[in-house]
Parts: structure tokens; C-alpha cells; sequence
């Protein structure tokens, strides 16, 4: 016989769902056969699959030993060494980290080894999770950024963190600014609008003054989404701009593609950058990647939390610009 007590992070799912995550070598068939069955019952009561769960529910399973494990599959977790994990502020229920260029946030394929997992493994190694109750929940990153963009990830240690953190990015009550430098001479802070077309064969995105959603869709491309994105200049360089840009909208490579079409690409941007511009940089520098920096979030509460600039943003010799110089702000 196995006895499970819902805590916080498994409350308020279905019981169905639960039992799928804990027995994940089930058949549904077979949970639902032993639901009707009483072999899995609830608080000592046979129960529907389609019940909600509620903090302090017990779960009761009458199986042997060897038919739990069987259906549980436990798996090792971490399959690569451990990295280095930088953490910009962590409290009981989210944790920020600051993530360097040429890592994945999550997941593309399953051999993939994320930033995600180096959440995980960091929290196992500190006791907040153990392998028992990521059966039936895994804390997992709010927000993505570009493999070879680095900065700021957050992401949720509990359910209700991960619940609050993605629910203020979806309402955009979370102001997320970045750092970046481009291609050419910006004396002027800007609010651009827009809307982004993302092709899903080539992985590229563009952008048009209007919406172009109602064109015949072509094979392989998505329906036009609405953006903004405003930049401030905060740094000069010899034929190069350092920007603090906020990302209003959040899209698919938003900021590459919107400075890029305004004719400030960034540098080292091998999909929508200058080509002689990142050669340039490739040999005077040593550029390979975008330099683009998640570098200041500003939480709903008040918190704030920045990622200092990574080494490669050093490369480029830019000098910081009074605040006097940095022109007016923009406006919408």
C-alpha cells in the first residue's frame, strides 16, 4: 500500500492528472479501472478521476511495492555535470537567474540540457524538491530567452510562484528590460509598433508596418502578432549604440527583428544583423553571438533585479552617456 498527501504544489489539479504524472508507465485505462475499482481512493473514499485536489487530501493506492514501481519509472534526473548556476534572488517561491549566452532555456530535444534542468538540479541539491515530488511537479522557467541571448530568467520553484510569475508576464505587469548593442549612431529614444510574422520553417520573423494577417496565409507561416518595443540610448561607440530597450510585447525574437527593421541591427546577430558589421566585430572583438542582455526586471511589487553585463559586451568600446545626452524619453 502506498499513502500520498497532497501538499501546495499538487493542489488544485484533477486527481486523473495527478496519478498520470505519478504513474507515468500507466495506461489511463488502468487508473481509471482502479478509481472504480476502490484500489485508489481519496481521504479513505472512492472518488472520480475528475475531482480537483485540495492541500492535505490523502491518496491511498493498494498496490505492492513492485506494482507501484513498476508504474512510477523512477529516472535519474541529471544527465550531464553540473554547471555553475548564477543566482540573482531566489525567495520561497521564484528564483532568478542569470543565464549566459549559448544555453538553452528549456528544453528542444530530449538529449537538450537546459537552463530548466539547472534550476532543478539546484534546487534538488538544496533539499526545496526532492525526486519523490517532481513526479508530480517540476518547477520550470517563466519566461524564454534565446539560446545565445543571456540575462534574467525566472522561474517558479513552487506551483503558485510559477501560477504568479507567468500570469504578471501574461498581464505585462512585469516591465522586463534589456541591454543591447547595435549598428549606427542613435541620439533618440524610440517607441516602435509594429506587427511580426514568424515563419516556422526558417525560424525567422518579420516585420511590417501593418497587420497582414488577412493576405492569403503562405505554407508554413503564422498569423501577424501586434508589437512594441522601446529602446533609449545609454552608451556611444565608433558607429555603435548601446540601448536599454523595454520589451513591451513579448514575441519570438521582438527585439532582434524590430531594431534590424528600423535599421539598427545588433551586432553580432547572424539572423537578421549586417553581415560586414558582425565580420567586423567577429575580428576586432572576437563577437560570435548577439549582444543582447536581459538586464532589469521590475516585479509587480516593487522588487527590482539586474543582471550585470556579461564580459562580452566589454568588447565593444562604448562609452556610457550622461543622462543629460540621452535625449527625451519616448512616447507612445
Amino acid at each position: 500500500m502506498q499513502q500520498l498527501e497532497i501538499g501546495t504544489n499538487e493542489a488544485g489539479q484533477r486527481l486523473d492528472k495527478y496519478l498520470k504524472k505519478l504513474l507515468p508507465q500507466a495506461e489511463s485505462s488502468f487508473i481509471y479501472k482502479m478509481l472504480r475499482k476502490k484500489n485508489i481512493v481519496r481521504n479513505g473514499q472512492k472518488t472520480q478521476g475528475s475531482v480537483h485536489l485540495a492541500p492535505g487530501d490523502r491518496i491511498t493506492l493498494y498496490f505492492s511495492d513492485e506494482t507501484f514501481a513498476k508504474f512510477s519509472a523512477p529516472r535519474p534526473f541529471l544527465t550531464v555535470p553540473r554547471a555553475e548556476l548564477k543566482i540573482l534572488y531566489e525567495d520561497k517561491e521564484i528564483l532568478m537567474i542569470d543565464k549566459p549566452a549559448g544555453m538553452l532555456s528549456q528544453k528542444a530535444a530530449a538529449s537538450d540540457y537546459s537552463a530548466n534542468e539547472q534550476i532543478i538540479q539546484y534546487l534538488l541539491d538544496s533539499g526545496a524538491v526532492t525526486q519523490q515530488t517532481l513526479k508530480t511537479f517540476r518547477p520550470s522557467v517563466c519566461n524564454r530567452l534565446d539560446r545565445n541571448t543571456s540575462g534574467i530568467l525566472i522561474a517558479g520553484k513552487t506551483l503558485h510562484g510559477l501560477q504568479k510569475m507567468s500570469e504578471q508576464l501574461k498581464e505585462r505587469s512585469i516591465k522586463k528590460y534589456y541591454r543591447c548593442i547595435v549598428s549606427g549612431d542613435v541620439r533618440q529614444g524610440q517607441r516602435l509598433k509594429g506587427w511580426l510574422k514568424k515563419d516556422t520553417k526558417s525560424n525567422q520573423v518579420t516585420v511590417t508596418s501593418s497587420d497582414q494577417s488577412q493576405n492569403p496565409k503562405e505554407s508554413g507561416t503564422q498569423n501577424s502578432q501586434y508589437i512594441e518595443t522601446e529602446y533609449q540610448p545609454v552608451g556611444q561607440g565608433d558607429g555603435c549604440t548601446m540601448l536599454e530597450v523595454h520589451l513591451i510585447t513579448g514575441r519570438p525574437h521582438q527585439i532582434r527583428a524590430h531594431l534590424a527593421s528600423v535599421g539598427h541591427p545588433i551586432i553580432g546577430d547572424r539572423k537578421y544583423g549586417d553581415p560586414a558589421v558582425n565580420s567586423r566585430y567577429y575580428k576586432e572583438a572576437g563577437i560570435t553571438h548577439q549582444l543582447l542582455h536581459a538586464y532589469r526586471v521590475e516585479l509587480a511589487d516593487g522588487t527590482q533585479v539586474t543582471a550585470p553585463l556579461p564580459d562580452d559586451f566589454a568588447g565593444i568600446p562604448v562609452r556610457t552617456m550622461p543622462k543629460s545626452c540621452q535625449g527625451p524619453s519616448p512616447k507612445e
